[in-house]
């Protein structure tokens, strides 16, 4: 692709309210608007003042956000019509209506990260990799962030979960906010129509999570006809494997092999005295490849930790 920007193309928003695709992902509310600052904040916003207008699995899309934010108020910005901004609106409950546990909530980002994943194989053509905790990678390099946040109780019902993806479409390499992104036009696509690879995303989420809530949200289940979320997480997750070191709040920090998740998705690193530490995706400020002093870093190895 160009390495210019080229003019983005609308959502097709007449397919976004196509009722046969809203009936079979389970959609309750699809809403498109122009320009927003961020659709977490909009709909952490509106679930608090009108709960019962955005019911499970309501959506909320722009094709410009302002003011969006990532893990802990990090700003995040790109052109108009150049990505894919969404937010969803979760209130998980099993088969039989009961509110999942409060401690599997921690597993959904990770689910949307694996449900962008398999859009960006099977839709756009390009593969595509898991970073801990709430990153999509495509060689290497960042072209997606997922944000959950926890909206408010009301009337004794149990919080929703806004999870909110920002996906890199159409950018140039110039419009990318670090050097170690990418976008989706830069990968040698299928295709960077917005409008198709917002609906794989969604239609691969919602599979995902019904089976996932189905489980009681537990993540050893097996689901949708195959391995479980853990299973499916850890196996393409670029973390595992790797020394890293762990940036937490204060000025702590751990360093050590990144081994595996744990049940509730968070990664246990085991330091050079053999002491497993758990790595939990609120506390981590910052996760980097680590390299002992005196070796040379492996090549290309910085930029899978954008």
């Amino acid at each position: 692709m160009d390495d210019a920007h080229a003019p983005g193309i609308p959502l097709n928003r007449g397919a976004l309210a196509d009722q046969d695709f809203l009936s079979a992902t389970g959609i309750a509310k699809l809403v498109v608007v122009d320009s927003t600052g961020s659709t977490n904040a909009d709909l952490l916003r509106s679930v608090a003042v009108e709960p019962k207008s955005w019911p499970d699995l309501s959506v909320l899309t722009a094709e410009y956000q302002t003011a969006a934010r990532g893990r802990l108020d990090r700003r995040w910005e790109a052109p108009p019509l150049s990505s894919v901004s969404v937010s969803i609106v979760l209130r998980p409950v099993n088969a039989e209506g009961r509110p999942l546990p409060a401690q599997c909530y921690s597993w959904l980002s990770l689910l949307a990260a694996l449900a962008l994943r398999e859009t960006l194989l099977e839709t756009a053509g390009i593969p595509a990799e898991l970073k801990w905790p709430n990153d999509v990678l495509v060689r290497g390099r960042k072209i997606a962030g997922i944000l959950a946040q926890l909206g408010p109780m009301v009337e004794g019902s149990a919080p929703p979960v806004i999870l909110g993806t920002g996906l890199n479409v159409s950018l140039s390499s110039a419009e990318l906010p670090v050097p170690t992104a990418t976008s989706v036009a830069l990968e040698q696509p299928v295709t960077v129509d917005r409008t198709l690879l917002l609906k794989s995303y969604l239609s691969h989420f919602a599979v995902l999570y019904r089976s996932f809530c189905n489980a009681d949200g537990d993540p050893a289940a097996g689901m949708a006809g195959g391995p479980s979320l853990h299973k499916r997480v850890e196996a393409v997750l670029v973390t595992l494997g790797k020394q890293v070191k762990a940036q937490l709040p204060g000025d702590h920090e751990i360093i050590g092999h990144a081994t595996r998740l744990d049940d509730y998705g968070s990664l246990l690193v085991v330091d050079g005295a053999a002491h497993e530490h758990v790595v939990t995706a609120g506390d981590v400020v910052h996760l980097r490849p680590w390299t002992p002093p005196g070796q040379a870093p492996r090549q290309g190895t910085e930029s899978g930790y954008a």
